[in-house]
């Protein structure tokens, strides 16, 4: 019995809840997943799963040798990485999502200079403005962008998204430029559903004011905030990696740039570290060099004209 591919199909069917699903991820036959199954719990000398018409669920003794498979694998995974040849190229395809509005504005580039520097790859790209399971819609890779992660994820952090609030010159003409936080309560500010949809939280030299919010427009997307705020509907709350470009040329406008919007983590999220394509670890290699802790988009923005 090859037991680390046996140990691999327990772990498989423990996270998907299926042998069906497991089988179809590891690229073999429902039949072939369940005698590798059989013959772990033989080797163990214990039942691994309970097994019923609908569902499948964890023994004591599968709790017990679940860690430890993980644990196995995770090291068969170092050995080989590190066994490797150094020039080992990347081959093969990668699923990935992240939001629309990173998607359209850095991820797509991002993803033609990868394919186009190691051929033999190809990206599948879902935009998606929502969180979604991995493990169930087959995502080897999550880019996601958050104040914190749930400590259970496992994730890289690969860059940090700053956000700034905006308007365009003719709308703060007409409605008055903001002086102090408080003076939002007048203006119509477009909110996003996910991020500060009532409350706006700016900082300035350690002190944090809250400013309750309201306005004709919420989205639950970032570029179709800055959409209506290009048509002078108000002002809203945007990250730079979308906006950048808008206020270097002038057609908008940073709004309190004495204020400071909390900054959150840019993250890629993956199932597990435990044989890892390499695909994936060179894309995420990529992207944290790529983006980094100081991203193209911030450099030299600086506080632009009011």
């Amino acid at each position: 019995m090859d037991r680390m591919t046996a140990m691999q199909v327990f772990v498989e069917v423990a996270d998907r809840g299926s042998l069906t699903a497991a089988a179809e991820s590891l690229a073999m036959s429902r039949a072939m997943a369940t005698r590798y199954l059989g013959e772990l719990e033989t080797w163990l000398g214990a039942r691994l799963l309970h097994r019923t018409t609908r569902r499948l669920s964890l023994t004591p003794a599968g709790e017990a040798a679940l860690a430890r498979c993980r644990t196995l694998l995770e090291l068969g995974d170092d050995l080989r990485a590190v066994s490797a040849a150094p020039d080992a190229a990347p081959h093969g395809r990668i699923r990935i999502t992240c939001s629309t509005s990173f998607g359209l504005s850095q991820m797509a580039a991002a993803v033609a200079d990868y394919v186009a520097r190691h051929a033999g790859t190809a990206v599948d790209m879902l935009l998606l403005d929502r969180s979604v399971n991995l493990v169930e819609e087959r995502i080897d890779l999550a880019i996601r962008i958050s104040p914190a992660l749930d400590p259970g994820l496992i994730a890289r952090q690969l860059s940090v998204c700053r956000s700034v609030l905006c308007a365009t010159p003719a709308y703060l003409q007409k409605r008055g430029r903001p002086e102090q936080p408080d003076d939002l309560i007048a203006h119509s500010c477009l909110t996003h559903h996910y991020v500060g949809r009532q409350l706006w939280a700016l900082e300035r030299e350690g002190v944090t004011t809250s400013v309750a919010v309201d306005g004709p427009i919420s989205a639950n997307d970032a570029t179709a905030l800055m959409q209506a705020v290009r048509a002078h509907a108000g002002i809203a709350m945007l990250p730079t990696y979308l906006v950048a470009p808008h206020l270097a040329s002038g057609e908008l406008a940073i709004v309190l740039p004495d204020h400071r919007v909390a900054t959150m983590g840019i993250y890629g999220v993956y199932t597990s570290r435990r044989q890892m394509p390499l695909i994936v670890r060179s894309f995420l290699d990529f992207l944290a060099e790529r983006f980094g802790e100081a991203p193209a988009w911030d450099r030299d923005l600086g506080k632009t004209a009011r």
